[in-house]
């Protein structure tokens, strides 16, 4: 339990930064090693958490490229063209996230010092991450490629942590740039050692790193000599963090970002009993550890577990204040940080939130071919209501309810995933109790469905493999168009059916007869304490 003297500690936290809570919107990331999952299987996670986003998903096909052929570089947020840039002899497809090598690629945004925002160049993170899955074969391969381009061309965005995994290896990489008159940016990669998991949410994580281990560790080679140049830090090297001197913790860097890693860790290692202090926020507590292990070794099902969370069971548990209504509904709309008298208050910011564009868990398998092993599951809208459905790296084609062009963020379309699912989320905000276990039951079908016949699906596609492997893509690309287009129209009829058995607040039961349930008794007590004087019926020979 939290006292009353950190509570007070909190507020005066809140006071002070309250100004500088600026980054709910964001993503989250899990990362897992293959040693710490049961099949082998190496996995990243990616949550794109924007109001402003459209879900939408984008396959670039593999190419030769002629001498002196150029790439055009556009802003992944705001469409800004920046230049270009040329293109290698040879570049590889790239299904949303993941490529034909099974190489995936996720982020968050987490800032840093803002004398280091909008360096001059070419390249934001979001193009950084599509152009090293055109030209990447492996996760370190990956690093060396965005590393060497924003070296000679330039780092524009705030400061960024990617997750990058292939079949064998998952890193992360934090990146930093350099101020808005110098080019290039600082950076450090680490690799999630095998049998661990990590995970980062909008705050740098990487702090002390070892000099001297190449197989496991690579930096920029100026990570600490730009940091003394700059007067950011002048102690011993083996002393350097990269989180403290170019992400210097913040109030909202623990409560509405690490406190989503915290929830990560604290489900998939219980025996650890990291206490929610350590991201509440208040100064002089511990920080989380970069990576753990965890308590059992993860499946895919347990992969998507972990991304539907509302802190439930927890003090930060979304579910059990005034703000979730009568029906426990684990959302708060915006603002998220809000001023009463000389006092700022916030709500929690946990992994699943309403303003998801779409997210994804990035499956990468050594011992399949590699358009057999990646799959990209993927999902629109908020993780805890979404479907993820299986997307093959090799494919060459996408769902028409999934692909680019169908609908807009302001143009809505029955024909659109992004809108069928915002459709049905909506609906369940108004009574999340009672319309979530409706949810589920459909959820759990459509993925169970899809997890039940991987196997058999796989295994047919690696024996058209072995005589064809555009056979193999062929039938793993129909697979998938044929899994989105039904994932979407089941949630149109879930919809549908939602609409129905909640019409006006009523529930139908099996007859569909209207039935009229009670308010939760603890509701209806909040009731009778604001305004039992005036609502209060007489007594019968009154």
């Amino acid at each position: 339990m939290i006292q009353k003297t950190a509570l007070a500690g909190l507020l005066v936290l809140l006071a002070a930064f309250g100004p500088t809570i600026d980054r709910l919107d964001a993503c989250t990331n899990l990362l897992v090693s293959s040693g710490a999952s049961k099949d082998g299987s190496t996995y990243i996670t990616y949550a794109v958490d924007n109001h402003d986003s459209y879900g939408e998903l984008f396959i670039t096909p593999a190419r030769q490229h002629r001498p002196g052929a150029m790439r055009e570089i556009f802003d992944w947020d705001d469409g800004t063209f920046y230049g270009r840039i040329p293109q290698p002899e040879i570049t590889y497809s790239v299904v949303g996230h993941i490529n034909e090598h099974q190489v995936s690629i996720g982020e968050t945004t987490f800032g840093g010092l803002k004398e280091l925002h909008g360096g001059p160049g070419k390249l934001d993170y979001g193009s950084l991450m599509f152009i090293a899955l055109e030209r990447s074969r492996s996760a370190r391969e990956a690093i060396t490629v965005m590393t060497s381009l924003v070296e000679e061309f330039g780092y524009v965005s705030k400061g960024e942590s990617f997750s990058i995994a292939d079949p064998n290896e998952v890193w992360i990489l934090e990146m930093i740039g350099k101020g808005p008159e110098t080019l290039g940016a600082v950076w450090v990669a680490r690799q999630v050692p095998n049998g661990s998991i990590s995970a980062h949410a909008n705050y740098a994580r990487i702090r002390q790193f070892p000099l001297d281990e190449p197989d496991t560790t690579m930096y920029s080679s100026d990570v600490i000599s730009f940091a003394r140049e700059r007067d950011l830090f002048n102690g011993k090297d083996e002393d350097f963090s990269f989180v403290d001197t170019y992400a210097p913790v913040e109030f909202g860097d623990l409560r509405f970002c690490e406190s989503r890693v915290w929830s990560l860790f604290r489900r998939a290692a219980p025996s650890l009993d990291l206490p929610v202090e350590s991201v509440m926020g208040l100064p002089g507590e511990p920080r989380l550890p970069l990576w753990i292990t965890p308590d059992e070794k993860l499946d895919t099902v347990r992969v998507f577990s972990l991304m539907r969370d509302h802190f439930e069971g927890t003090p930060l548990d979304m579910t059990q204040d005034v703000g979730a209504g009568p029906f426990a509904c684990p959302y708060r709309w915006r603002p998220m940080s809000w001023e009463l008298g000389d006092e700022t208050y916030v709500h929690e910011r946990a992994i699943s939130t309403q303003q998801t564009a779409y997210s994804f868990v990035a499956q990468a398998r050594a011992w399949l071919p590699d358009s057999v092993g990646g799959v990209l599951w993927l999902g629109f809208d908020d993780t805890f209501m979404t479907v993820y459905t299986p997307m093959y790296c090799g494919n060459n084609d996408v769902p028409p309810t999934f692909g680019a062009g169908v609908a807009a963020l302001d143009t809505f379309s029955w024909d659109a995933a992004f809108w069928v699912f915002n459709w049905v989320s909506n609906q369940v905000y108004s009574r999340y109790s009672d319309m979530i276990i409706d949810l589920q039951q459909v959820q759990n079908e459509l993925e169970g469905a899809f997890l039940a016949r991987q196997h058999e699906i796989e295994s047919a596609a690696v024996i058209l493999h072995e005589t064809s492997q555009a056979s193999a893509r062929d039938y793993l690309t129909d697979y998938s168009v044929e899994q989105g287009e039904k994932v979407t129209r089941r949630w149109r009829r879930l919809g549908e059916d939602l609409l129905v058995k909640y019409l006006d607040g009523n529930i139908k039961d099996e007859t569909g007869a209207a039935t009229h349930p009670r308010y939760p008794d603890s509701w209806y007590r909040r009731i009778v304490d604001e305004r039992g004087d005036e609502i209060s019926a007489p007594s019968e020979g009154q």
